[in-house]
């Protein structure tokens, strides 16, 4: 057995808005190169992310929403007519071959969870994952089709698992979280920046579940400008009691890398110390709860060039035991990539002393948090 599987495809690439929308899979292309320059990412432990097939996308899409991405791929329906499925609008433009992309970003997912599953590799990660979005029939927040829905359905189906689902994206994990939401068997967590500033909106600590599934959502919305210590905070003490509490069979985390302070899409201000943690904790639990069953994808993330290539790198290398990285990045791939960003690179594993000015409201958002994390607790406590 492997200890991890990569799941990378170059169709994958194919899922793109345009040359200026947000959402960019150059990201994968940049991360894959700088695992490459650090020799860390043998082309055997590559797999190729297949398709998903129609009836697998019905395990969390309507069959008339999956036909109108279909049309709008082939441009037989206008962004007018496809508004009301949230497609065609600024966030989620149409694009050609709109439904093969998207169901190759799912089929990625379903791949790493029949690695995990069928016991091939103990790790499994899909970077070109992490559409939290998503909605039965409706797309949202640059989401067409929502692959940890489709792969959470598909591990409760095929492999009747008890399914916890992590999710750090600095947005709240609502597709996720709806589509579950009356559900025993599969456990939610968002870490999110509150929806009072941000898309979308939801996502607050009363989101509990309903009927047979209340007690299994969980959210911790933390305050905007929120810093590591508080984040990791909420994190590590959430984390241990909820899986305590749940007892999964198996962990999908999605690695959202728009926390960062550098993102442009957000308020928070994480740096690459909260991208060291996260996986870490996650790989730990793995192990002690879920005899290391661990399946992740990627998510958020719009600073492409300076946080993204060195978040998600850090997933793989703590998928694989590799001692975490410090120092310089390796100079080969900031001298290639560097000409074609945008803004300077920054060529460590750690980010730059003095990323950010102080924070004059530190105490009061760490206490903040803090009142929130403990209010969320006692609900788990007292289920």
């Amino acid at each position: 057995m492997k200890h991890a599987v990569f799941v990378f495809s170059e169709d994958q690439l194919g899922y793109k808005f345009s040359e200026t929308h947000p959402f960019n899979q150059k990201r994968l292309v940049l991360t894959i190169d700088l695992l490459r320059e650090m020799n860390a990412l043998p082309k055997d432990l590559i797999v190729p992310a297949r398709i998903a097939t129609d009836e697998e996308l019905l395990l969390a899409h309507d069959e008339r929403y999956i036909d109108i991405v279909k049309k709008a791929g082939r441009g037989e329906i206008t962004p007018e007519a496809g508004e009301s499925y949230g497609i065609g609008t600024d966030d989620t433009p149409i694009f050609e071959n709109m439904h093969e992309a998207s169901a190759r970003l799912v089929g990625g997912t379903l791949t790493a969870v029949d690695y995990v599953m069928e016991g091939k590799a103990q790790h499994a990660l899909n970077l070109g994952g992490g559409l939290h979005h998503g909605f039965r029939g409706k797309a949202s927040g640059f989401c067409i089709y929502n692959d940890s829905s489709v792969a959470i359905n598909y591990l409760k189906s095929k492999y009747n698992a008890r399914v916890l689902y992590i999710d750090t994206d600095a947005h709240h994990g609502d597709g996720v979280q709806w589509s579950f939401y009356d559900d025993p068997d599969v456990c939610t967590v968002s870490i999110h920046e509150t929806g009072r500033y941000l898309f979308p909106g939801t996502g607050n600590i009363n989101e509990r579940g309903s009927g047979q599934g209340y007690g299994t959502s969980f959210n911790f919305p933390i305050d905007a400008f929120t810093e590591d210590e508080s984040f990791l905070e909420v994190y590590r003490t959430s984390m241990k009691e909820i899986i305590d509490f749940f007892k999964p069979d198996v962990i999908l985390t999605q690695n959202g890398a728009d926390a960062h302070y550098l993102d442009p899409l957000t308020h928070l201000y994480g740096t690459m110390n909260i991208y060291k943690e996260i996986p870490r904790i996650a790989h730990e639990l793995a192990h002690e709860y879920c005899e290391g069953r661990w399946i992740a994808v990627g998510g958020g993330g719009y600073d492409i060039w300076r946080v993204v290539p060195r978040a998600w790198s850090l997933v793989w290398m703590e998928m694989n035991n590799f001692p975490v990285p410090s120092g310089k990045l390796p100079e080969s791939w900031t001298a290639k990539w560097q000409p074609e960003s945008p803004v300077k690179l920054i060529d460590t594993w750690e980010d730059p002393p003095n990323l950010y000015k102080a924070i004059p409201r530190k105490a009061e958002i760490t206490d903040k948090n803090l009142q929130m994390l403990n209010k969320a607790l006692y609900m788990i406590r007292n289920k």
